[in-house]
């Protein structure tokens, strides 16, 4: 198996959606090498400046990440907002407004979802059996992209994915209701561990993972009324 079966097939092991972890760990490193190596590199200060300090969500992200890494520490952080308030502050001088383009960190986890899905949909044939026999479980939306491009790369395995799906969803929500029933005053057990987990994945199996690429969807076109709002597909 080569790296890339590798990567996908420890994902698909892993508990929760393959995608968002994969996701969430692709953010925390980018993340990281910005502040280790790129703080100063012209070019990188180039992207932060066309979006004047990323997004909110991964402006507080870099924050978060930096801040609780004694490695990586605040420095870099000051260094980056000094720059982008010189800017700010330079604009409203010279009464401009400053115009915020695309983060150029969503763009990076945009393109990097893109490439999960394409390759789990071309190998998935290999890992639908590790996928059946874990305790991962895709997310709607990244279940709903995955779907949508096996329809075009391996129509066959649509039918035996999604009794997949309902099989591990009613597994979690079987969890929740032995853990809602546990708070009943007859009961004579606390939740166990994995009760209270399935929870969580109730929440991650719907939502996802709290991550910018699953917060900020770009609208749907309706045939109806012309936009509704969702998930980015």
């Amino acid at each position: 198996m080569d790296l890339i079966g590798i990567y996908l097939k420890e994902a698909l092991e892993d508990s929760g959606c393959p995608v968002c972890n994969l996701l969430r760990k692709y953010e925390r490193n980018e993340i990281g090498t910005i502040l280790y190596e790129h703080v100063n590199n012209p070019s990188v200060r180039e992207q932060f400046k066309e979006s004047l300090g990323l997004c909110p969500y991964h402006a507080w992200k870099l924050k978060e990440i930096a801040y609780s890494d004694p490695l990586l520490g605040s420095l870099g952080v000051a260094v980056i907002y000094e720059h982008m308030l010189s800017i700010y502050i330079e604009n409203l001088k010279q009464d401009q407004r400053v115009e915020v383009g695309k983060c150029f960190l969503c763009e990076r986890m945009e393109e990097k979802e893109r490439s999960i899905i394409s390759s789990l949909s071309k190998r998935f044939g290999e890992f639908i059996e590790v996928y059946r026999n874990s305790e991962a479980i895709f997310c709607k939306k990244h279940y709903e992209m995955l779907t949508a491009e096996l329809k075009k790369e391996n129509p066959s395995l649509l039918e035996e994915l999604r009794e997949i799906q309902i099989m591990k969803l009613s597994e979690i929500r079987r969890g929740v209701e032995r853990f809602i029933d546990k708070f009943d005053y007859r009961a004579q057990k606390a939740p166990t561990k994995k009760e209270a987990e399935a929870v969580l994945l109730a929440i991650e199996s719907l939502k996802g993972l709290p991550l910018q690429i699953n917060f900020c969807g770009v609208p749907k076109k309706s045939s109806i009324r012309g936009v509704i709002f969702g998930n980015r597909t």
